[in-house]
């Protein structure tokens, strides 16, 4: 097995960035959602209800990043470490994190965008944030403003037999890219579902250790075009059908960091450990 693709995604909600090699920290990739975009009341707005920020492209860089969406002018920033400090939440139901402020120039780039007031913020210190469940020991419960831990892994053969099923239904919608699944790592030359057996074992990619937390119950931002933003039925009626495991949608599987601080790379040998 090998790594065909990864990706990070600077903004939370926004457009993927394509990454050839990203440095594994204890809270994921390098650059991938330290940023994170929230309404008057320091709440996340996310791609559930703003799928327009599929138009939104992100690109980090050490020390900041530049925003461009279509129809607005490319804008540079630099990370606030000396901004405005807020308390805000990724969803209501989650734990307040302590955050910097971008500043008004992102504020008002962001209401062009999203026609709403918004706030762009900062996550200058990931080791303050913490997984929201408990976390096998010896892996890192640092996590930056993903969905609860910092990576997700998906398997091109789950997705072939996931397509297959598609065409055996005729239905209107697919091929589905695996990009619509928003992973992180994309491996090859597994079986189909053999990262469901994943779960609760270690996984060498490269020179990093990860421990697999479960497989990713799926919400409606699977069903959202990530170059289009258009909304469809697909994938969640179909893992329906084929893929509904303790009530949850499935298709994924959430990653821990065990040992880091090493550089992931595509082509990467992928190796089940125990």
């Amino acid at each position: 097995m090998h790594v065909v693709s990864i990706y990070t995604y600077p903004v939370k909600g926004c457009h993927r960035m394509d990454r050839d090699t990203a440095r594994v920290e204890p809270w994921g990739l390098d650059g991938d959602r330290r940023w994170l975009i929230v309404d008057e009341d320091g709440i996340g707005l996310t791609q559930r209800r703003h799928s327009e920020l599929v138009t939104m492209r992100a690109t980090s860089r050490p020390g900041g990043l530049t925003l461009s969406a279509p129809g607005l002018p490319a804008l540079d920033l630099t990370e606030p470490s000396h901004g405005q400090l807020l308390q805000v939440r990724v969803f209501r139901d989650r734990p307040l994190s302590r955050v910097r402020a971008a500043g008004p120039e992102a504020d008002a780039w962001l209401h062009r965008l999203l026609g709403r007031a918004a706030r762009l913020v900062w996550l200058g210190d990931p080791a303050a944030n913490h997984v929201p469940w408990q976390v096998p020991v010896g892996s890192g419960a640092e996590v930056s403003f993903a969905d609860g831990t910092p990576l997700l892994l998906t398997n091109t053969a789950s997705l072939d037999e996931f397509n297959r099923w598609l065409r055996e239904a005729d239905s209107a919608e697919g091929p589905l890219p695996m990009t619509q699944f928003r992973p992180n790592v994309v491996v090859d030359g597994a079986a189909p579902w053999a990262e469901a057996g994943w779960v609760g074992r270690h996984i060498r990619i490269g020179g990093s250790v990860f421990h697999g937390v479960g497989e990713c119950g799926r919400c409606q931002v699977a069903l959202i075009d990530q170059d289009t933003g258009r909304r469809g039925r697909e994938p969640l009626r179909m893992l329906a059908a084929h893929r509904n495991i303790d009530r949850k949608l499935r298709f994924g599987l959430q990653m821990t960091v065990r040992s880091g601080d090493r550089t992931l790379s595509v082509g990467d040998t992928v190796a089940v450990l125990d």
